[in-house]
């Protein structure tokens, strides 16, 4: 039903949104919020929506007071001003996690509250593709009601799909509901533009398009950038009214027209400049540093509780706001522009470096409180929810006559390796650490039993890599092609089909330095730096157009998962992809040369597996791809093949998958008729017609994993958290032994912090079908809520004692959060 005015409305054809988009880090001038004021005390009809960096109002408070206390006033006013993203970094969102999602709105809304007290957060929009799957859970939980799909003047990253008409429900991965206007099923690319949709200027073709498709209060959209001098975008047209989102949803748009609609991650359609050397660093950065500082926060929250610990809640201040500057959308779309040493790409460096810098600083402050002094002894710290029995390196001296470590009675074997970065002495052993917890193990130098363990050799021209789990075959004169891999357990299943000869190899187009080119086509010098037993690894050196790589394979004793790094050696800028019209790039061309994966440097996996299906994770979602294939070369095809933190390639049958991990947001490819494969390396003209160089080493991690079942059985998004969250080792002896256990495998801590005197949990039920997990806590508790992300309360939690503990229960479905306030814990 319509509510407000019913003859307003009815006197109206269509509505439009208008407003500002930018921040003081992308594009805000000095004096423009006296602009924007002026504007608006121009013409009175005219409604804007804010898109604008929180952390611009500090500098514009400092200098154009008079116009900062009349935007104060106006936005309290509440009738012709809405904040409609209040992203401290405006970042894309499906770059990065989900616990960085929160942490946008978070510190974003925690900025602009101090700058306009009492502000409401109703409607989520953006000029840019900001959008990700899981977004309704979290928007609804920080108190927004409505969102918009819409992108129409700033596409060039890329658009949602056409869907719909005046309103859809948006119905994420968890089930959570939110009113949002897509775009228009009728909502078409503007023809001979790369970066619109029609609904940019509501012109009359869009508006009687969306009318006749049974939209009845047609609305359009653009936020423009800050700095441009337009004042309302389209003037004052006979038949379109200004309004606020908020204005639209609650007064003209009828919500009984409102459809459901499941959004895919696949309905997301953007496309950066995947495999560029820029990119992929930044991608690199941004993952390390959210990585750790989440692990972190964690070791830092035991450490409150249990030792006493001092809560540093201003260095995690700054290192966040370091890290979400680091996700702005603008790193990723023009990491080049800027001056020279202080590019986007550049700030990205310093800023996740600022954050590296925090959390180092106070993990060993953390560790230091929870441990004691005690010669020859090492202490294990796992910060995740998950029991874990894992390969630990610790730094040693030259000198060491270490056997064994012992914890209790169990007397584990050692191996010793040199660090390939400082050359320094390691000792390896494999390390059982309870979640949440830690574990002493003492150096011994007794000998262990006997232990068959991982081994490497050369057997008839080949090398043979063995484990307790694996056989795997790499042939040297295949350019170092892994040309067997068999699962020992599962009677003997060969993950590579017989004759492939170009598993885990480069292929790529060089078109001015001989074309397509293969690593699997020129010999390799396969050689073995480490030789168990409870470690192996081989390094692999050759060539591809001229240029040195190399590549190393792990392998553990009792770990299903295969570690690999590559190291491309390049001396020199080297065309790499699709030759497509290099030199005479055009912004309105719809064909550009770096979306065409199918020509990029890859890395290529030929799976032995039949009719395959893949998965791929993205913020606390995980999608089942539709896509026959990944492969576009134009902006009006775009499909979304990004890779976040892995994808799963699993058999017709589901019996058997094999997961690709990587170390940072990117793309991968995969079609009916083309192997699976990552993006390594693009090089040549990108966004805006500039040259995107290799400059410099390329250095990548990545992982696979072979397994049975789905990905939810084979727990993959508990590897990426162990992948994410590595266990970290402090000389001395832990006084902390067990903090918090999960009762289900599936269940996630996603997060653990201190505020005040209370410990914040956040869990995230990433792959467990039963919605209900029970929580154990080593500490005693009294009062337990859950709350939204916006701190309020939902419910009290009952609480029961346990044995030198508390236990209570947490519920969420399938992709579901929980935020877990436990009161009063820190002394």
């Amino acid at each position: 039903m319509i509510t407000g005015s019913s003859l307003s409305v009815q006197a109206q054809q269509s509505w439009f949104i208008d407003g500002y988009h930018g921040g003081i880090w992308g594009h805000y001038p000095k004096g423009y919020t006296n602009f924007i004021i002026g504007q608006l005390q121009q013409h009175p009809a005219w409604k804007i929506n804010l898109e604008i960096e929180p952390v611009t109002w500090d500098a514009v408070r400092a200098d154009d007071t008079a116009a900062y206390r009349k935007l104060r006033s106006m936005i309290a006013a509440g009738d012709r001003i809405e904040y409609v993203n209040p992203g401290f970094g405006q970042s894309y969102l499906f770059m990065g996690s989900g616990e960085s999602m929160i942490r946008q709105f978070s510190y974003g809304i925690k900025k602009l509250r101090e700058h306009f007290p009492g502000i409401g957060f109703t409607t989520y929009s953006t000029e840019e593709p900001c959008f990700t799957s899981a977004l309704p859970q979290v928007l609804k939980s920080f108190g927004f009601k409505y969102a918009s799909l819409k992108n129409p003047n700033t596409c060039w990253g890329g658009y949602t799909r056409a869907h719909g008409g005046e309103l859809v429900n948006w119905i994420g991965p968890d089930g959570s509901s939110i009113l949002t206007v897509p775009r228009y099923a009728t909502e078409e690319l503007v023809k001979g533009s790369t970066w619109q949709t029609t609904a940019w200027n509501s012109g009359r073709d869009y508006v009687q398009s969306a009318l006749q498709y049974g939209v009845k209060h047609p609305v359009g959209m653009c936020l423009q950038d800050a700095g441009w001098k337009n004042g309302p975008w389209i003037g004052n047209k006979n038949g379109i009214q200004y309004t606020t989102w908020k204005e639209y949803f609650e007064k003209i748009a009828d919500h009984s027209l409102a459809t459901n609609w499941k959004v895919s991650q696949e309905d997301i359609l953007v496309s950066l400049v995947w495999g560029s050397q820029v990119l992929q660093r930044i991608a690199q950065q941004v993952r390390s540093a959210e990585d750790k500082l989440v692990a972190t926060e964690k070791l830092a929250s035991m450490a409150a509780v249990r030792s006493g610990f001092a809560w540093p809640q201003s260095a995690f201040d700054q290192a966040w706001e370091n890290l979400l500057l680091a996700q702005h959308h603008d790193c990723w779309i023009v990491p080049y522009n800027g001056d020279h040493g202080d590019t986007w790409a550049d700030k990205v460096r310093n800023w996740t470096m600022v954050t590296e810098n925090i959390c180092d600083s106070i993990s060993t402050a953390a560790r230091k409180a929870l441990t004691s002094a005690a010669s020859n002894s090492i202490a294990v710290f796992n910060t995740t929810a998950i029991h874990r029995q894992e390969l630990i390196s610790v730094s040693a001296e030259e000198d060491s006559k270490a056997l064994a470590v012992q914890s209790g009675k169990q007397l584990l074997p050692v191996q010793w390796a040199t660090n390939e970065k400082n050359g320094k002495k390691e000792l390896l052993f494999k390390a059982s650490v309870p979640a949440a917890g830690a574990q002493t193990w003492q150096f011994s130098n007794r000998k262990p039993d006997h232990l068959k363990g991982a081994s490497a050799e050369q057997r008839d021209g080949v090398i043979v890599l063995e484990t307790d789990l694996y056989r795997l075959t790499i042939d040297p004169k295949a350019g170092g092609a892994i040309s067997s891999l068999i699962s020992k357990q599962w009677q003997q299943k060969e993950w590579i089909a017989e004759g492939s000869p170009s598993f885990n190899t480069l292929q790529g187009n060089f078109y001015d330095d001989g074309g397509q080119l293969s690593t699997a086509s020129r010999p390799a010098t396969v050689t073995i730096i480490e030789n168990g037993p409870l470690r192996v690894k081989v390094k692999i050196s050759g060539t591809i157009a001229g240029q040195a790589f190399h590549q190393t394979i792990t392998l553990m004793q009792g770990e299903p998962r295969i570690d690999c790094a590559l190291k491309i050696l390049w001396q020199k800028n080297i065309a790499i992809g699709s030759n497509y019209k290099q030199q005479d790039y055009k912004a309105e061309e719809y064909r550009k040369a770096f979306y065409d994966d199918s020509q990029k440097l890859l890395l290529s996996f030929p799976v032995n597996l039949s009719s395959q299906t893949i998965h791929k994770n993205a913020p606390f979602d995980v999608t089942a791809s539709r896509l026959d294939h990944t492969y576009f070369n134009r902006w009006d095809s775009i499909r979304n093949n990004v890779i976040l933190h892995w994808i799963d390639i699993a058999d017709e049958k589901e019996k058997y998958g094999i997961a690709l991990f990587t170390d940072h947001t990117g793309a991968y490819v995969h079609g009916n008729n083309h192997p699976p494969g990552l993006v390594v390396q693009y090089s040549g003209r990108g966004l805006w017609g500039r040259d995107y160089t290799v400059n410099g080493p390329t250095s990548i991690n990545y992982s696979l994993l072979p397994h049975k079942g789905l990905w939810e059985q084979a727990q993959l998004e508990a590897e990426r958290v162990k992948l994410a969250e590595p266990l970290l080792a402090s000389a001395g002896s832990a006084e902390l032994k067990h903090f918090l256990h999960v009762s289900k495998p599936g269940w996630e801590l996603s997060s653990m912090t201190i505020h005040g005197k209370d410990l914040l949990m956040r869990f995230y039920n990433a792959a467990a079908s039963d919605s209900t997990a029970t929580v154990y806590l080593s500490v005693p508790v009294k009062h337990v809520t859950l709350e939204n992300l916006d701190g309020s309360i939902l419910k009290t939690i009952q609480t029961k004692n346990a044995k030198n503990g508390t236990i209570f229960t947490v519920s969420a479905p399938r992709f579901g959060i929980r935020t877990i306030r436990l009161h009063n814990l820190v002394k």
